[in-house]
Order: structure tokens, then C-alpha cells, then sequence
């Protein structure tokens, strides 16, 4: 139905229900402007998160390698992604609902206003019609007892005797005066009243219908406004949750991606240090020392004191020696990284290895980009000296001799680690070693080493040969003067013994040295039954008095 049939007089509480139209209008776009405000913070907070709990990759080290954290990197960066959307959202709110209400809010004042004015400029008008008429009437009514008290006037001088024939004639010309006059106001008052009549049934039958229609159409506007609003409303979430579904599914994917096994794997291959559990420590029988006979009282005496020291001096130094089998050791770190286990030591050897690599392939192209360039400057001169790419090339050059020095120093010791050209001291210095890989120790059979790698008990070098000369000379003279023992060790690991010059031993035997390691990996030692020879320094404990 239509305001004008059943709203015809109600033009003030129209005007009050359009303007209320208006403000739940803005109080909606103000509700829409903090959900967009919450859209924003949330997504922001959302953005903090994940930026706060992200691992700072400062180096390839702290690279996550575990499953369960690849899985929580990918789930901070689905939730990154999981913002976004809700950055999207709050966009699409702003663009679409915010802002299409704040503009149809100012256009829908500036047509409510208008049509209102005209709708005051009818009734207005209306009024002024009906003061004209109602003036119009009240002179006909004013005229209309003149007319009647001059009509008065004139029958009662004319029924009077006594009144004279001047007064007579007087009053008569005055009623006929008032007669006219009352009808002029008469035919005013009529035209005034056919006027108003007509003005007012054009303002409720033309005027007013049009402006009621034109408001009633504006608020309907405004309400099918709000309904697309707030299908918009719901529609910028909805566009928004098949890329949401998809980062939530992202998030499942990662949880599933979690390998407890292959965790526990890494574990190993983070901590494994090659070595082997260390065996029962051995009965040391110091009873002993009480059957030897009178003559060797001095040296007896020398060993049961050194005995003495291994109940507590030895044991001590074992304990201490732990951080082969677990622990790693403190100190500054080698070249060579002989300062960690063999297996954690093959693992950074591999890993430089790859870097070298890697540069020289960089150094290799650069060389090649110089020597084209260098080609192309020779066969034209006018585009550049060939000359002055030269200090450049000879500095290319250079750091790839240096390269390759560096990646077969490295590879040397990799080789050592895996026991593929024989074993080496782990415990040796990498000035030795670089030493010793520039002389070619991989084929060289002098200056052997005993050392240990992934297997303890493997041994491949013989005793060093420029103790040759002292054995000899020891033979001959080791019944009439025997070496005093300068301290004792135990050994940590077994030896076979195999090669001439070398003393077999089993792992925790107690033996005496008589001659400290020269710098070459090996120690001489002796038996207390007297059998002397050269032990590896890295398979034993060394306690010196």
C-alpha cells in the first residue's frame, strides 16, 4: 500500500522515519567500520605471531632439519597466509560495504532534504491560499453587517416622521453603497474559495502524492541497500573461505608430515661421534711388584710407585677422557676439525667440501666470462685493453689453485675420517697434517701413524721408521741399561701390534712410557714383564710423573 492513501497527514512523522532511516543507515556502516578495525588488528596480531615464532636463519646451520619443525615452520606459514585472507577480507569490506554506505548515506540526505523542501513549499503554498480565502470570506462577512446594519438605518429614518427627506435619501445611497460592497466581497470571496479549493485538491491529489512517492521510493532504496550490504557483508568472508579451507588443509598436511622415526634418525645422525662404548675397565694387580727379586728392587720400586698412582691418577684421567665417547671437547676449534668425533668431523669436512666446490665452479665461470672478454678485446680493440683484464685473471687463477689446494687438503682428511687411505691421529694438529698431505703421506709408507675411526680397532700403519735406529740401538744395550719409566698409561683402545717396532696391548692394560710422542702419533712403552715398543698416543691414556 502506499504512504499517500493512509500516511495523507502524517507529512511530519514521515520526515521523522526518513531521517531515522538515515542514522540506523550509519549506525550500520559504523558497525561495519569496526568489524573492518577487528579484520585488521586480528590479521595484524595474526602477522606479529608468525613473525615473532619464525626461526631467524642466520646461518645454514640453524636450518630446521626435524620433521615436527619443517611441520611448524609450514603451519606458521599457512596461518601468514591464513592473515592474509583476513586482510582481503577486511579490504573487501571497506570497498564494498563501508564505503558504498558512506556515499548513499550523503546522497540519501541530499535527496531527503530536497524532497522535503518541496514538500514544505506545498503546504506553505497551501496556507497562503487558505489565509486568502479566509481573509476573502471574513470582509464578505465584515461587508455583509454593514450591509445589514445600513439596511436597519434605512427603514427606521424612513418609517420616522420626523426624520427630513436629506437624511432619507442619505441613508438609502449608504445602503445601496454597503449592498455593492457586500457583493464585491462576495464574488472575492467566492473566487478565493474556488481558488483554494482547487490549490488543495492539487495538494493532496497531485502535489503531495508525488512527494510521498518519491520518499517512500527513497527509503525503500535504502532498505533494499541495507540487504545488499549485508549479503556483501557475509559474501566478503565467503570469497574468502575456499583459500582459508586450503591453508587450514595446508596445516593438516604439515601434522601429517611428522615422521617420529626419521626424527629420532636425525638425532643420531646430529650427535653420533663414531666411537665405540668403552669396555670393562681390567683387574690391576699391583700384588706383583712384591715377587720381584732383589735385583730389580729400583726399578720395582719405580713401577709399585707407579702403580700406586694408577689406582687413583689413572681412573682420574679415564673419567676425564669421557668426552671421546659423547661429550665434545672444549677448546678453540682445529682446520682439520680433529677436535670433534669422527663421524660429527666427517660431516663438517663433507660440508666444506661442498662449499669449496661451489666456489670454485664460481671462479671457474668467472675465469671463462674473463676469457671471452679477453678474446673479444683482442680481436677488437676499440672495445677495451685485453691487458687490463689481466691482474684480474691472474687473481681468478690464483684463488682457484687456492680452491683446489683447500678442497684436497679437505679431502685428504675426509679420506682419514672414513679410513679410506688409512687412519690418521684424530688428535693430531692440522699443522701436522697439512704437513704431511703436501709431502703425499697418502701413498707413503714412512712416518706412519696408528690412529682410530669409525672402528677402534682398526690399525693400518706401522711404527714410525725414524725410531728404527733407537731399536737397534736399545737391542743392544736393553739387558745392561733399560729406559727409566717417565710415567704410565692405560690403554683406551686395543692394538694388534702386527708391524716390527710395535708393542700389541688390550684395551685398560696399564703400561710404563719410557719415551713421550715426538710429534709423530706414537709413544714408546714397556710391559712390566719388560717387552718394550711403540704404541699409538690416540689409543692411550697418558699420565706423565
Amino acid at each position: 500500500r502506499t504512504w499517500l492513501k493512509c500516511l495523507w497527514d502524517q507529512f511530519d512523522s514521515l520526515d521523522k522515519h526518513t531521517q531515522w532511516g538515515i542514522d540506523f543507515l550509519e549506525r550500520y556502516a559504523k558497525f561495519v567500520k569496526e568489524r573492518i578495525e577487528i579484520e585488521q588488528n586480528y590479521a595484524k596480531q595474526l602477522r606479529n605471531l608468525v613473525k615473532k615464532y619464525c626461526p631467524k636463519r642466520s646461518s645454514k646451520d640453524e636450518e630446521p632439519r626435524f620433521t615436527s619443525c619443517i611441520a611448524f615452520f609450514n603451519i606458521l606459514n599457512e596461518l601468514n597466509d591464513y592473515a592474509g585472507q583476513r586482510e582481503v577480507v577486511a579490504e573487501e569490506m571497506a570497498h564494498r560495504v563501508y564505503g558504498e554506505l558512506m556515499r548513499y548515506a550523503h546522497d540519501l540526505k541530499t535527496e531527503r532534504k530536497m524532497h522535503l523542501q518541496e514538500g514544505r513549499k506545498a503546504q506553505q503554498y497551501l496556507d497562503m491560499c487558505w489565509k486568502q480565502m479566509d481573509n476573502s470570506k471574513k470582509k464578505f462577512e465584515r461587508e455583509c453587517r454593514e450591509a445589514e446594519k445600513a439596511q436597519q438605518s434605512y427603514e427606521r429614518l424612513d418609517n420616522d416622521t420626523n426624520a427630513t427627506k436629506a437624511d432619507v435619501e442619505k441613508a438609502k445611497q449608504q445602503l445601496n453603497l454597503r449592498t455593492h460592497m457586500a457583493d464585491e466581497n462576495k464574488n472575492e470571496y467566492a473566487a478565493q474559495l474556488q481558488n483554494y479549493n482547487g490549490e488543495q485538491h492539487k495538494h493532496f491529489y497531485v502535489v503531495i502524492p508525488q512527494i510521498y512517492k518519491q520518499l517512500q521510493e527513497m527509503d525503500e532504496r535504502r532498505t533494499i541497500k541495507l540487504s545488499e550490504c549485508y549479503r556483501g557483508f557475509a559474501d566478503s568472508e565467503r570469497k574468502v573461505i575456499p583459500i582459508i579451507s586450503k591453508c587450514l588443509e595446508g596445516m593438516i598436511l604439515a601434522a601429517k608430515s611428522v615422521d617420529e622415526r626419521r626424527d629420532s634418525q636425525m638425532v643420531v645422525d646430529s650427535f653420533k661421534s663414531g666411537f665405540e662404548p668403552p669396555g670393562d675397565f681390567p683387574f690391576e694387580d699391583y700384588s706383583q711388584h712384591i715377587y720381584r727379586t732383589i735385583s730389580d728392587g729400583t726399578i720395582s720400586a719405580s713401577k709399585q710407585e707407579s702403580g700406586k698412582m694408577d689406582a687413583k691418577t689413572t681412573v682420574g684421567k679415564a673419567k676425564g677422557k669421557l668426552w671421546l665417547f659423547g661429550k665434545k671437547p672444549k677448546g678453540p676449534a682445529l682446520e682439520d676439525f680433529s677436535h670433534l668425533p669422527p663421524e660429527q668431523r666427517r660431516k663438517k669436512l663433507q660440508q666444506r667440501i661442498d662449499e669449496l666446490n661451489r666456489e670454485l665452479q664460481k671462479e671457474s665461470d668467472q675465469k671463462d666470462a674473463l676469457n671471452k672478454m679477453k678474446d673479444v678485446y683482442e680481436k677488437n680493440p676499440q672495445m677495451g685493453d685485453p691487458g687490463s683484464l689481466q691482474p684480474k685473471l691472474a687473481e681468478t687463477m690464483s684463488n682457484i689453485d687456492r680452491l683446489r689446494m683447500d678442497i684436497h687438503k679437505n679431502e685428504a682428511w675426509l679420506s682419514e675420517v672414513e679410513g679410506k687411505t688409512g687412519g690418521r691421529g684424530d688428535r693430531r694438529h692440522s699443522s701436522d697434517i697439512n704437513h704431511l698431505v703436501t709431502q703425499g703421506r697418502e701413498s707413503s709408507s714412512c712416518s706412519p701413524e696408528g690412529s682410530y675411526t669409525d672402528d677402534a680397532n682398526q690399525e693400518v700403519r706401522g711404527p714410525p721408521q725414524q725410531h728404527g735406529h733407537h731399536n737397534e740401538f736399545d737391542d743392544e744395550f736393553e739387558d745392561d741399561d733399560p729406559l727409566p719409566a717417565i710415567g704410565h698409561c692405560k690403554a683406551i683402545y686395543p692394538f694388534d701390534g702386527h708391524n716390527e717396532g710395535t708393542l700389541a696391548m688390550k684395551e685398560g692394560e696399564v703400561l710404563y712410557i719410557i719415551e713421550e710422542d715426538k710429534g709423530d702419533g706414537w709413544t714408546r712403552a714397556r710391559r712390566q714383564n719388560g717387552e718394550e715398543g711403540y704404541v699409538p698416543t690416540s689409543y692411550i691414556d697418558v699420565t706423565l710423573e
